[in-house]
């Protein structure tokens, strides 16, 4: 693969050559429309109120789904002071607030040749490529580079706690706990220690995290084999700063949500006191790497990740990930289980309140550790 090459002012290009993969039958269109995205947005005020209601309306539907709701709570609950804790789609109230010059202002500022990324994916000739991008993007100006974020968020002292009483037919727990950032030295060990505790996910946001089940884990085998759940999730995302691992349980019909945490925290207690076995590091490791092995099958995965890891720490992380995997020890694993710890966690209940009313309950207390 070609390094990244940084055209002054430009974007930076991240070329891959010969995959052999569908072609983009018009490239120089494609580069002009992403160009004039870049360059030429309008703003239009009636399109941005118009949009607006598509926002609302979506951010609303999520609020109905009970999973995706607690996920936002204890999201917000988790974090203190680093914006990780606001959702992708914003609050309600700033979404009403917003006005079409903020819009603008963010997409001036940020909207820049010197701030992105352009991925090109697939049987491309490379000189050709490279020509055809700067000859669409050589007018753009290049901005002020943008503000790059400082917060970091605080060490937690305590365990949280996130409760929702709403209207619902099904209960769901979350258990998150600070994970370390991408670049960090316990971040694949926990990649494999998840792999153990609730299957293998890999590390492509588009493909990674809607897997079958995987019944050998430790959890699916204390949870859903006992019949306490239905169903049991892990998530550890690739990102630049510290964020989150988290495990969603949907829990079956009938069982109360304080047996189906007392069950998990015993299974994620004995994993944090006596560590993986040999086996269960070898099976994680191997499932992970089908994992990457899947997730690099079509010019748009690889596109994703490319652009993805560029963006977050440097797309050499990319191509690192299946040695860094294949490096992780029993040891580095038994280090990384220290996390799992009560005073690093946040835990969220959704409670099903049969004919509760729309105003529901939410509390989040941190207690001392």
């Amino acid at each position: 693969m070609l390094e990244p090459e940084v055209v002054r002012n430009r974007p930076s290009i991240i070329l891959p050559l010969r995959f052999t993969a569908r072609v983009a039958r018009k490239p120089d269109q494609m580069l002009f429309i992403e160009a004039e995205r870049m360059a030429n947005g309008l703003y239009d005020p009636a399109e941005c109120e118009s949009e607006r209601t598509v926002i609302i309306s979506e951010l609303q539907g999520g609020d109905n789904d009970p999973e995706q709701l607690l996920d936002t709570e204890v999201t917000a609950a988790a974090f203190r002071a680093h914006p990780y804790g606001h959702p992708t789609i914003g609050w309600l109230p700033d979404l009403r607030a917003m006005a079409r010059d903020d819009l603008y202002a963010y997409y001036r500022q940020y909207y820049i040749p010197n701030n992105a990324t352009l991925v090109i994916v697939g049987d491309v000739d490379e000189s050709a490529a490279f020509r055809l991008a700067e000859a669409r993007f050589r007018a753009i100006p290049a901005g002020v580079p943008p503000p790059r974020l400082s917060a970091a968020e605080p060490e937690q002292i305590g365990e949280r706690r996130v409760r929702i009483d709403r209207e619902g037919t099904t209960a769901y727990l979350k258990l998150a706990y600070h994970a370390p950032a991408l670049t960090e030295r316990r971040f694949f060990p926990l990649l494999v220690l998840d792999a153990v505790l609730t299957g293998a996910k890999g590390v492509n946001l588009w493909s990674s995290f809607r897997n079958p089940p995987q019944r050998s884990t430790r959890l699916y085998r204390a949870l859903v084999d006992r019949r306490l759940a239905s169903s049991v999730f892990g998530a550890l995302l690739p990102t630049q700063h510290p964020f989150l691992y988290s495990i969603s349980i949907t829990v079956s019909d009938g069982v109360p949500l304080e047996v189906v945490e007392d069950a998990a925290l015993r299974e994620l207690d004995e994993v944090r006191r006596l560590g993986v076995t040999p086996a269960e590091l070898l099976r994680a490791k191997h499932q992970l790497h089908a994992r990457l092995v899947f997730e690099s099958d079509s010019v748009t995965n690889i596109a994703h990740q490319l652009g993805y890891f560029e963006t977050i720490a440097g797309v050499a992380h990319y191509h690192d990930i299946w040695p860094r995997i294949a490096a992780v020890t029993l040891e580095d694993i038994a280090d990384a289980a220290k996390s799992l710890r009560p005073d690093n966690r946040t835990v969220g209940w959704f409670q099903p309140a049969a004919g509760a009313s729309e105003d529901f309950h939410l509390a989040a207390v941190a207690e001392p550790a």
